[in-house]
């Protein structure tokens, strides 16, 4: 059984004991979210919601915050001695898939 959900305007397949890092969420560590999935796949059973799938929720909890690796960012103008040179680290949270009931 897997379900399709929506967090930080990208979407994820999850299953049950699934540990996956999406974008930062504003929750402590241990706190449980819940969400509404797009799509409930039961073996041969597929349920799919307009927009969500109603009865079913998608149960997870916080593992950890964290940031990615760093991104250089590189701008320059050719032949006019203009560079800048910056890095980005994305803040993410991993979460932990519970259940889907």
């Amino acid at each position: 059984m897997y379900a399709i959900i929506e967090t930080g305007g990208k979407q994820y397949k999850v299953s049950a004991g699934d540990t996956i890092q999406v974008e930062k969420l504003e929750r402590a560590v241990g706190d449980k979210i819940t969400f509404k999935p797009l799509l409930v796949v039961d073996g041969e059973k597929i349920t799919a919601g307009a927009p969500y799938v109603e009865k079913v929720s998608v149960v997870a909890e916080v593992v950890e915050h964290g940031k990615g690796d760093k991104v250089v960012v590189f701008k320059y103008k050719a032949k006019k001695n203009e560079r800048k040179k910056q890095g980005h680290r994305q803040p993410f949270t991993a979460i932990k898939i519970v259940e889907i009931k």
